[in-house]
């Protein structure tokens, strides 16, 4: 059993993100006194935590799970990039049978984002094992041109994963590519089915959780906007 909060308990190893649901009701509970000195020495592990970690690293960042929003999150590191005047390369390794709105927006930093959109779409509509490896593997030799290069600080490889998972792409071959990048950039890679060896070997990693969707559950097609 949870022991009863007070002014002098601190769970110095967690944050309010991962803080369980008894403890946030038992934070509650607390008279303001108490909640101040809590809050207190909260501050004082986080502030300690910070002047601890590391000033910066390049990170390799894994997106991925059968929910829906792993591209999203993804491009939203990408605005972040861009707003620091960052330079970006975005591959996308199953799209480019269609025009992907996000590129029509990312031109207005054309001087700042290189954009590949070189798949041909789902599996299912090309129907040409050997094209879809073609195409694979044409957009990781792209990749790894900017992935080599320092000028770009962040690469974002989208769906890369569902290419690696279809065997169209080695992971032994990504992970040695990877090891190639500048100490201080970063490499994200997208899509669902990640293989365990890049989840081991990647800094940060978000599944993304499938709870409900329109399509699945309700039968609502694709809409702009939501999906492209």
């Amino acid at each position: 059993m949870t022991p009863p909060l007070n002014a002098n308990t601190m769970e110095s190893n967690e944050t309010w993100e991962t803080t369980s649901d008894t403890a946030v009701a038992q934070i509650s509970s607390l008279t303001p006194e108490q909640y101040q000195k809590k809050m207190q020495r909260r501050k004082q592990v986080q502030d300690q935590r910070i002047a601890q970690a590391s000033p910066e690293k390049g990170l390799i960042i894994v997106n991925t799970g059968n929910g829906k929003g792993k591209t999203t999150a993804a491009l939203g590191m990408v605005l972040r990039s861009l707003g620091h005047g960052y330079k970006v390369a975005i591959i996308q390794f199953i799209k480019g049978g269609w025009e992907p709105s996000e590129k029509k927006v990312f031109s207005l930093w054309q001087d700042q984002i290189e954009f590949h959109a070189m798949g041909e779409g789902f599996t299912w509509e090309t129907q040409n094992r050997d094209r879809d490896i073609e195409k694979a593997l044409a957009a990781w030799h792209k990749g790894l041109e900017y992935i080599r290069n320092p000028d770009y600080k962040l690469v974002l490889l989208d769906e890369i994963n569902i290419a690696i998972k279809l065997g169209y792409l080695r992971v032994e071959e990504i992970l040695a590519g990877l090891a190639q990048k500048p100490e201080d950039n970063h490499v994200i890679l997208t899509g669902r089915g990640a293989p365990a060896a890049l989840i081991d070997y990647a800094d940060l990693v978000t599944e993304m959780n499938l709870v409900k969707h329109p399509f699945r559950d309700q039968g609502v097609k694709a809409q702009p906007g939501i999906e492209y």
